[in-house]
């Protein structure tokens, strides 16, 4: 019996305390703070949940917690806000180069389109036939 929890299945083989990692916006912090609100042994796997359980666990992250499709229209609302007003970070959102600071002169290259391929002794390959 696989439980589906925000639109995701969980796997059932894992400890239930890594397997809510699997749905985007629950790191392994809130993982525990939702299980210690429900009540549930970190250290269960998933397979052995009960329905009142998994149930338990639906309603805590749907109602408490911002995951999945919301959590990333509103990311994608913050950056494009950024975008129209033009600012400093919203044009480096815009040309797909970091924003926060880091040195781009060596680093991220391939985000720049600057890939370099090591160099060849430029002697043709003899399986070429002339």
């Amino acid at each position: 019996m696989a439980i589906r929890i925000a639109g995701i299945i969980i796997p059932n083989e894992k400890r239930i305390e890594i397997a809510l990692t699997y749905i985007y916006g629950i790191g392994k912090s809130k993982s525990q703070a939702i299980l210690k609100l429900a009540k549930i042994n970190p250290d269960t796997r998933v397979k052995n949940l009960t329905d009142e359980q998994s149930n338990k666990l639906r309603d805590l992250i749907e109602k408490h917690s911002k995951v999945e499709g919301d959590l990333k229209r509103d990311i994608f609302a913050n950056i494009k806000r950024l975008k129209e007003i033009n600012s400093y970070r919203g044009s480096r959102h815009a040309k797909g180069l970091p924003c926060r600071g880091q040195r781009t002169k060596t680093n991220n290259r391939t985000i720049r389109g600057n890939v370099r391929k090591t160099a060849t002794s430029g002697k043709k390959l003899s399986a070429q036939k002339t």
